[in-house]
């Protein structure tokens, strides 16, 4: 009786991968391709990072990055839509091409479709939770909602769903209260 063992892949692996407009990221040693994201995805990151750089710049705590690549470790390199890096550590982690290393915070915009939620809902949660991140934002533009999770022990658990009149606060960002009509403005229908 034979078995065969798939081997997993490595960040030398993912960086051999085309330069065709995919985006290719590797979570536990699995490629995994998503195309470039529409417009209401694209008008709800804009809106998010602008309001993160307004803030950073007078308070300066950190850096945002938007879709920078982030390796973890040898089997997994993603590219979320923002990651903060705090002041304390950025040297350490994000003065090279890409972060090396577990930022404070990594926020993903949903795309369209099943594959895409459940990408970021789950195995992007457990991948950043298992690394370290302390806080994960999940922003639907369709059901035009933020939830937020924060880290407990190596898994980041849910900490609010927020949607409506809400308002979006963190400990990272001290002072900082984003309403949810300043994310999602006059977003496209999807």
């Amino acid at each position: 009786m034979s078995t065969h063992t798939q081997s997993m892949l490595t960040v030398a692996d993912l960086e051999l991968m085309p330069d065709d407009f995919n985006r290719y990221e590797l979570m536990e040693g699995e490629i995994v391709v998503s195309r470039s994201p529409g417009l209401p995805h694209q008008d709800v990151l804009v809106n998010l990072l602008n309001i993160l750089v307004n803030h950073l710049a007078e308070h300066p705590e950190g850096k945002a990055y938007l879709t920078p690549g982030v390796i973890f470790d040898n089997f997994n390199s993603v590219i979320p839509d923002i990651a903060f890096v705090g002041r304390s550590r950025r040297e350490e982690i994000a003065s090279g091409k890409h972060i090396t290393g577990t930022p404070e915070l990594m926020i993903e915009v949903v795309s369209p479709g099943t594959a895409n939620a459940r990408r970021d809902r789950v195995v992007k949660r457990q991948v950043y939770g298992k690394h370290g991140v302390q806080e994960y934002w999940i922003v639907d533009p369709q059901k035009r909602c933020v939830e937020i999770y924060r880290l407990s022990e190596n898994s980041l658990e849910l900490f609010v769903r927020l949607s409506g009149v809400k308002e979006v606060t963190s400990s990272l960002f001290p002072g900082l209260v984003i309403p949810l009509f300043r994310i999602f403005g006059d977003i496209a229908e999807q």
